[in-house]
């Protein structure tokens, strides 16, 4: 039943962690993509995984060309605030991937562009922001996911 949480170049340890924690409750399966903004070894990384970080089933890839080779046919989608459909209207089912964009920029306009449409977004109710933070973005979509499957 495990969702797949993809963190594309993730830069922020804490979100890092806490999203390491939130695939471990949930069941979920992370998935990081390199290059990252921090060490696997930085404390503060820990610190938001407490003592479930050696419990994660964790996967480590040095490029976005790794993952989708490893990844190939599989059922992905995407999380952009350039989305125009709501997560809401996910298909979500076993074994989907949730990849989600770096703290600073978000997913490259590369991977937005090719996949336009398995581009989501969670809605916004304010003009007064432009995102939400990475880790609160995950859990939002990861127990949507797990309320349909």
């Amino acid at each position: 039943m495990p969702l797949n949480i993809v963190l594309f170049e993730p830069e922020i340890p804490n979100n890092t962690g806490n999203i390491g924690r939130l695939a471990l409750a949930s069941g979920s399966n992370l998935h990081l993509v390199k290059p990252f903004g921090f060490e696997l070894d930085d404390k503060r990384l820990k610190r938001a995984g407490l003592d479930y970080w050696p419990h994660i089933s964790l996967f480590i890839y040095e490029n976005i060309e790794e993952f989708y080779k490893k990844h190939k046919g599989k059922n992905i989608v995407y999380f952009s605030s350039h989305g125009e459909k709501d997560h809401w209207s996910i298909a979500y089912k076993d074994d989907l991937f949730l990849v989600f964009g770096k703290e600073s920029v978000g997913l490259p306009k590369g991977i937005i562009d090719t996949n336009r449409d398995k581009l989501y977004k969670i809605p916004l109710y304010s003009s007064h922001i432009r995102s939400l933070n990475l880790a609160n973005a995950v859990s939002i979509a990861v127990y949507e996911g797990l309320k349909h499957i």
